[in-house]
């Protein structure tokens, strides 16, 4: 069998040229809303994620989770949240669950075809156990943070340390901005990068997740924002921007950048109570919505034969491990939820998906959803949709927070329909005018839900505490 460093040497005749795999760039902002970019909304300032978004193509319909580590667990495996175990909220600092580690991940994938992988920034799949961190799982280094959140300066969670350098705990940047420390990271593995194998780097950013601090450098380039909080957020989103165009100058200096494919995704909808801002869809993060659910996203660069286009085709967060795997040159997994979309994406075909489950869950009110499916253009939901009701405007012009409406009915009972092609905004429950609609897409989640296991959310351990590792958040108080 070829071996990975002949793999990484590979060449292939595509069309008659002569071209090796793209590297690939895969980020993730956390929480940023779909109204939180300057392509949607003149206020905000992302001229680089404006550019590559404009001169790629925009993903007008690219679906996730409606939290963080159901969102990554997918990414990563290709694996709906509610057949591995990660449906219900996300994993917990003090908790013994990580993404299954029966799994082949995104960047195991990719290894397998020769590539360099690196990750910086937040992981949040889970650290009980040693191997179910990064570097463990497929990535050849790994700088950044564990948990759901932390402070950007300090890098600590609960007062305890969560910032690591592969396996060693990391603290020598007290008091730096999270976002520069991150930049400075990524930019060392790309000027170190040997160039006969393709790159593979997968960077989850800390912005714009709570909670809301930015150098005031940022803040102050928005002085039309009156709302202190949402003028904050506001430079977060800024300091992303810079990040991501460093990163690209980073590239384009080592002669990288014109065989580099770029992803980015939102894990989640805009956090509607940090200020994140999801206008005009309704709801946010912890919601079924489409504010939760359907979220910011973009691919520019090497190999799309289309460009310059908003697509419109349907895309599940499930779906980027084969897509990303096909992009490379490889052949996807297809025994998995995820779907190939690569020539759809890069030549503007009709998505090869349909239908997705936004969500399943056992618990009556779980705080991100009951149950969820969207069938061609129809979305039915059944029970509580989450914690995050409402269509709200940006918090731009008051001091207070400015909410059009907020419905919160906790009945789990409920069935709601809605046409999210004709009423994107979800204002038009639909379920008593198409009875036939809602027994269709009923009988088909009951099929789903064959498939569901329980959520792996197992109370705190006590073996996790800190300060039995020095004061810093420490893998190997668990075995799985």
């Amino acid at each position: 069998m070829m071996s990975t460093i002949v793999a990484a040497l590979l060449f292939a005749f595509i069309g008659g040229v002569l071209a090796q795999r793209p590297n690939i760039v895969f980020i993730v902002a956390d929480d940023l809303g779909w109204n939180d970019v300057g392509f949607r909304n003149r206020d905000m300032l992302t001229p680089n994620m404006d550019k590559m978004a404009r001169d790629g193509v925009i993903l007008d319909r690219n679906y996730v989770q409606p939290l963080c580590s159901p969102s990554r667990s997918a990414f990563m495996s290709a694996v709906f949240p509610f057949k591995s175990g990660l449906q219900h909220q996300v994993i917990g600092a003090k908790q013994s669950v990580c993404l299954p580690l029966n799994y082949t991940i995104l960047p195991q994938e990719l290894k397998k075809l020769g590539y360099a992988t690196h990750m910086v920034g937040k992981w949040h799949l889970g650290f009980c156990e040693w191997g179910c961190t990064p570097t463990y799982r497929g990535f050849d280094t790994f700088f950044g943070y564990y948990n759901a959140l932390e402070d950007y300066y300090l890098h600590n969670i609960s007062g305890f340390l969560d910032f690591r350098n592969n396996k060693e705990a990391e603290w020598d940047y007290q008091g730096t901005y999270s976002a520069w420390v991150f930049t400075e990271k990524i930019v060392d593995v790309i000027n170190t990068h040997d160039k006969s194998q393709p790159l593979f780097l997968y960077l989850p950013f800390q912005n714009v997740h709570a909670p809301t601090e930015v150098p005031k450098i940022y803040e102050d380039r928005f002085p039309h924002v009156v709302n202190k909080g949402r003028r904050v957020f506001s430079g977060m989103v800024n300091a992303l921007d810079e990040a991501i165009g460093n990163v690209t100058d980073a590239l384009k200096e080592r002669r990288l950048y014109d065989n580099t494919l770029f992803l980015l995704t939102a894990d989640n909808g805009g956090q509607i109570f940090n200020y994140g801002n999801n206008w005009p869809l309704r709801g946010g993060k912890h919601s079924l919505w489409e504010g939760g659910t359907r979220v910011t996203a973009f691919m520019s660069g090497a190999g799309l034969q289309k460009t310059g286009y908003t697509y419109d085709g349907m895309i599940h967060a499930v779906d980027w491990l084969p897509t990303l795997v096909s992009a490379a040159g490889g052949t996807p997994v297809t025994d998995r939820d995820g779907i190939n979309q690569w020539d759809s994406i890069r030549n503007g075909l009709p998505s090869k998906r349909t239908e997705f489950i936004y969500n399943l869950d056992y618990l009556v009110i779980p705080t991100e959803g009951q149950a969820g499916i969207r069938m061609g253009n129809y979305k039915l939901l059944l029970g509580y949709p989450g914690q995050q009701d409402g269509w709200h405007r940006p918090m731009n012009n008051t001091e207070d927070d400015i909410y059009e409406k907020i419905i919160y009915d906790l009945d789990p009972d409920k069935v709601q329909l809605f046409d999210v092609i004709a009423d994107p905004t979800e204002r038009h429950d639909l379920s008593s005018q198409l009875p036939d609609v809602v027994a269709k897409l009923k009988f088909r989640l009951l099929e789903y839900r064959k498939q569901m296991v329980p959520p792996n959310y197992p109370d705190a351990d006590p073996q996790s505490n800190p300060r039995k590792y020095g004061n810093a958040w420490t893998p190997g108080w668990c075995k799985l």
